[in-house]
């Protein structure tokens, strides 16, 4: 049957690498399994609308809405302007700015593109102003934005907790330590990079200006920051479950965005609401297709047979984590980040067991790989918002894009594989 599979898979990619939409894409392999397999459609179907119906995957909707009203509310907005008073006057502090800002958008949103969406618009223009090359600004921001699917509360985390029966807590968690780490190399390889720009700083105020401008910016970003403070703090806290923050993220980010910040009105909050149901439509579409697909690959034994097959090949641990991370990151590739988690990691998860990694870990690791794959072609759905956004060719940002992923990125996919402490001290210091 691991043939079966095998076609199944290759006219899955076969159908993302032609463009259909994703939905379309589980379908053809569902079909493939369906007229070639020995398993029954209709009891996965029913086993497939029965999950849906969990109360984790309702907190997916509910930050994709948070996220959106974010981008359009002024809450981003306020958010950047007061970090930039500290490190705004500093040689690459702007690029700094950047990167701590989309870690902020993505700790409330829990979305990478989110991060692209409210910054981009808001810092490529003011990067470019001061002196960076439009590219390299558009390329920063994107690759930052990929902090939102790392840097908790992660969808792709509630999904990975949701298909493999792991801890969403102890999965963020898990994505924490190498989130922040990320951020900080980012922070340090744009300051090293920005030395080549010919930037015009602006004068950081001293004394007295300095405190009333700290002052007055911290006062108007008081709401905003008491979002990220109220939704970490409630779900660390053991207050409220990530589905319950989410909520909370949206009734929260309604009044501040009409009443204080003022960047909803009746128009912009419908337009929000729109296009968070597009979103939220073809999401829980997808997953329902790759979940029927995934558990069809399980009734016919197929994560036994890889583990089996893999093991056949070689049983050094070092070479085989170096195969999986390789393979994770290929597939990332092609799909998003959620769409390989519901797809590979029940597949991988008893290859990864069997060698001592434990599930926590594993969370880590496909969460940086397939974060990954949101700036890496063909798929890079970030990189190409970011490009759009940024009003630049996608050719143009490919080759900065990809400076950052190998300075600044790789180095932590490495460690989260093979320094385990990196992603599992959270979780033990929380008693997972």
């Amino acid at each position: 049957m691991i043939e079966v599979a095998l076609i199944a898979v290759a006219v899955l990619v076969i159908l993302l690498t032609l463009g259909i939409p994703l939905p379309y894409c589980f379908g053809g392999g569902l079909m493939v399994m369906y007229f070639l397999g020995d398993t029954f459609m209709k009891g996965n179907m029913l086993w497939g609308f029965q999950q849906l119906g969990n109360p984790v995957l309702l907190a997916i909707p509910l930050f994709v809405l948070a996220g959106t009203l974010m981008s359009v509310s002024g809450i981003a907005a306020s958010l950047l302007r007061f970090v930039n008073i500290f490190v705004g006057h500093l040689r690459g502090g702007l690029g700094v700015v950047a990167t701590v800002s989309c870690a902020l958008i993505g700790a409330i949103s829990g979305s990478g593109l989110t991060g692209v969406a409210a910054i981009g618009p808001l810092l490529i223009p003011e990067m470019e102003k001061q002196g960076y090359p439009r590219p390299y600004a558009t390329a920063l921001i994107a690759n930052a934005s990929l902090l939102g699917l790392l840097i908790p509360p992660s969808v792709t985390m509630i999904v990975y907790g949701w298909v493999t029966d792991t801890s969403i807590l102890a999965s963020f968690l898990a994505t924490l330590g190498p989130g922040l780490l990320i951020m900080f190399n980012f922070s340090l390889v744009n300051i090293w990079i920005s030395r080549k720009f010919p930037l015009v700083l602006e004068p950081r105020p001293k004394g007295k200006a300095f405190v009333a401008e700290v002052s007055r910016r911290g006062f108007h970003a008081t709401p905003a920051l008491l979002m990220p403070i109220i939704i970490l703090g409630g779900i660390y806290g053991g207050v409220m479950t990530p589905t319950e923050a989410a909520a909370v993220a949206v009734i929260y980010a309604i009044p501040v965005g009409f009443l204080i910040y003022k960047g909803l009105n009746i128009k912009t909050f419908l337009g929000a609401g729109k296009e968070a149901s597009t979103s939220i439509g073809a999401i829980m579409l997808m997953i329902l297709f790759s979940m029927i697909l995934s558990q069809m690959f399980v009734v016919e034994s197929v994560p036994q047979a890889i583990v089996e097959s893999i093991f056949s090949i070689t049983e050094d641990k070092t070479l085989l984590l170096i195969m999986i991370n390789v393979l994770l990151f290929l597939v990332g590739m092609v799909v998003n980040d959620v769409t390989a988690i519901i797809l590979i990691a029940p597949l991988l998860l008893p290859l990864m067991e069997a060698l001592g990694i434990s599930s926590i870990q594993f969370a880590a690791i496909m969460g940086v790989n397939t974060a990954m794959g949101g700036v890496t072609p063909p798929y890079a759905s970030i990189l190409y918002l970011g490009a759009r956004v940024g009003k630049v060719k996608v050719t143009e940002v490919i080759r900065p894009a990809m400076l950052l992923i190998l300075t600044g990125y790789l180095p932590v996919v490495i460690l989260t594989s093979f320094w385990d402490d990196l992603s599992l001290f959270l979780p033990r210091f929380f008693g997972y």
